[in-house]
């Protein structure tokens, strides 16, 4: 969904800025059931950028390895699993991401921006020149400090409590494990990702039999405090979003909340 927004801002841009946007791949006519394939060798390697989307929080799906770019630099969103999964950084000329998933409030924007990738000219905005904000480091204007704070903490925490991005990762495959592998045992709920390889560590999407039962499932499920847990309306269902502040013990009551309506709903 965000890969698709990006392309589209590209595609508006591109009637006032001289270049050619290029959708490489989708799965939007599978309603992103999977992560695509593309050849390598459609990229040109004079290319600017190659755009992805590291995590797909509607429909559930990541890419976890890199792939082949013919040499072109990646841009990668990063926003809904930087911290959650493990990326090398010097593989990215770019890595953005919004910190309200797993690193604090919303209102921050985090950019990791290899030095020889920094613009040479001027862009359009200068809050959006990111050589302006590399020079200023990062003091352009005046930041949003108290969402940084809590960022710096949450960063701590992340090295100093939790072990480092690998334990991290460590914690969220295991978390999202035990919710896939009850779903995938289950005759009742079914994962809508195509592929095992690429589903999310950190959104989980799946669905029962019936939309009715999925209502019922929303409606007593909020009534017993799993929140939000109600799929994106473009495609229904349930969505647990296990971000890294979500603990081991909330999946373990959210199964065993599945396993009783399920013997109710069978």
């Amino acid at each position: 969904d965000r890969g698709k927004k990006a392309y589209n801002a590209a595609v508006l841009l591109s009637k006032t800025v001289p270049f050619e946007p290029i959708l490489l791949a989708s799965s939007e006519d599978t309603v992103y059931d999977h992560i695509p394939d593309f050849d390598p060798a459609s990229i040109d390697k004079d290319a600017a950028y190659v755009h992805i989307t590291t995590n797909n929080t509607i429909e559930g799906t990541s890419i976890y390895d890199l792939p082949d770019t013919n040499g072109v630099p990646i841009v990668a969103d990063m926003s809904s699993n930087i911290l959650a999964a493990r990326y090398n950084v010097e593989d990215f000329a770019l890595i953005y991401a919004g910190a309200q998933k797993n690193i604090g409030p919303a209102g921050v924007t985090v950019v990791i921006v290899r030095e020889d990738f920094l613009n040479d000219q001027p862009q359009l905005s200068a809050m959006l020149d990111y050589r302006i904000q590399a020079d200023a480091a990062s003091l352009y204007n005046t930041p949003p400090a108290y969402n940084i704070y809590i960022a710096k903490l949450v960063f701590e925490w992340v090295k100093n409590t939790i072990g480092g991005v690998d334990k991290m990762a460590e914690i969220n495959r295991e978390k999202s494990g035990l919710l896939y592998d009850y779903i995938e045992q289950s005759d009742f709920y079914t994962s809508p990702v195509k592929k095992v390889d690429d589903r999310s560590v950190t959104n989980i999407p799946f669905v029962t039999p019936s939309k009715d039962l999925d209502a019922e499932f929303v409606s007593e499920a909020d009534k017993l405090g799993f929140k939000n847990i109600k799929g994106h309306r473009s495609v229904g269902g349930m969505r647990a979003s296990l971000y890294n502040a979500f603990p081991r013990q909330g999946v373990l009551d959210l199964i065993d909340f599945m396993k009783d309506f399920e013997a109710r709903h069978q």
